[in-house]
């Protein structure tokens, strides 16, 4: 039994889990009409993810009469900016986008969950002691620190914790901040850091090579609920075509229900995905996912995984007003296909 399944074995049964709410969803008869193309931009091709991709090779939008089309749009906010002029109907990334698009006077509402946890760690060079205690602000005080570069959400949740912890990012510690996938391992092999934050598979990579142990902050856990990726469409979407919403939700949450449910074919459909990278490195990916909890249960955005997602992006000065909840999150159609199952 793989290491995935061990784990799924010990966790209590979730929300939408199991065989019968899989064949209930699957049961809804699939419309007459033509089917309704819809292009979802993405900032990049992630394994965190995963949840989507599996209902496309599931067929689940096909069974809503959807044709879906994923294009990867990097740069900063570009995924984001494709939805507000019309190049996608919607983007998977943080509902922070849509609470930075309501400051400029746009108006995106995220709609269904998929990543419910910050995907993100802290790992220690080989050989700096790591407290005992909770005391996180002595410890990272004077810290050469790699990040992910200035506005993407992992710098934004280290700002974040600095600040929680009473230190200043410029004066308290020092700051590595470049691109992320790999950079990590030789900032840190090189002896230019202490720390470096990381995400799968490079976090593992560093374990295997002997750069470090395993995190020593697991902001998944340490942070709790935490809205990190959600599907955020245009308001006029939600108010023009509702069903074409409601469709496009069920077939996400059919898509987080079979990952959590048939861990080992979610797999296959990972490695399809991501041809070209090491099963090993896949594997731990994966691994680390089931066992943090990563993608949500039901696709419900809470109050409380918003508020987190807030306070990381206020704190770390990328929002610059406070954004409420229901400005910017519409549930309606997640809690319509909850009902109807």
């Amino acid at each position: 039994m793989s290491e995935v399944n061990v784990r799924l074995n010990r966790r209590q049964t979730l929300f939408l889990l199991g065989g019968a709410a899989t064949a209930a969803l699957a049961s809804i008869t699939k419309p007459a009409h033509a089917a309704r193309e819809l292009v979802i931009a993405e900032p990049v091709h992630s394994v965190g993810y995963l949840p989507m991709y599996v209902a496309v090779h599931k067929g689940y939008f096909e069974e809503e009469n959807l044709k879906l089309q994923i294009n990867v749009v990097q740069g900063g906010g570009a995924h984001a900016a494709a939805v507000l002029t019309g190049d996608a109907w919607g983007m998977i990334g943080g509902p922070e986008h849509c609470a930075y698009a309501k400051a400029r006077g746009g108006d995106l509402r995220a709609v269904v969950n998929v990543v419910n946890r910050g995907n993100v760690y802290i790992n220690a060079k080989k050989g700096v002691e790591i407290p005992t205690s909770s005391d996180w602000g002595s410890f990272f005080q004077g810290k050469r620190i790699f990040s992910a570069q200035f506005g993407g959400t992992p710098n934004s949740i280290l700002r974040y914790l600095l600040k929680e912890w009473e230190l200043d990012p410029v004066q308290d510690v020092t700051l590595i901040e470049g691109p992320s996938g790999g950079a990590e391992l030789v900032t840190i092999r090189s002896g230019q850091a202490d720390l470096a934050l990381t995400s799968e598979p490079v976090t593992t990579q560093g374990i295997k090579q002997g750069i470090w142990d395993e995190p020593f902050y697991n902001v998944p856990k340490e942070l709790g609920p935490y809205a990190f990726s959600t599907i955020n469409i245009r308001k006029d979407s939600l108010d023009n075509e509702p069903e074409v919403v409601e469709s496009f939700v069920r077939a996400i949450i059919k898509g987080l229900a079979f990952v959590y449910s048939n861990s080992e074919e979610s797999t296959e459909i990972a490695r399809e995905e991501f041809p070209t990278m090491a099963l090993e490195d896949l594997q731990a990916t994966l691994n680390r996912s089931f066992a943090d909890e990563l993608w949500s249960p039901d696709g419900i955005i809470t109050p409380e995984s918003w508020q987190t997602a807030h306070n990381v992006v206020r704190n770390s000065g990328n929002l610059t007003r406070d954004v409420a909840y229901e400005e910017i999150i519409e549930m309606k159609h997640v809690r319509n296909v909850i009902a109807s199952l």
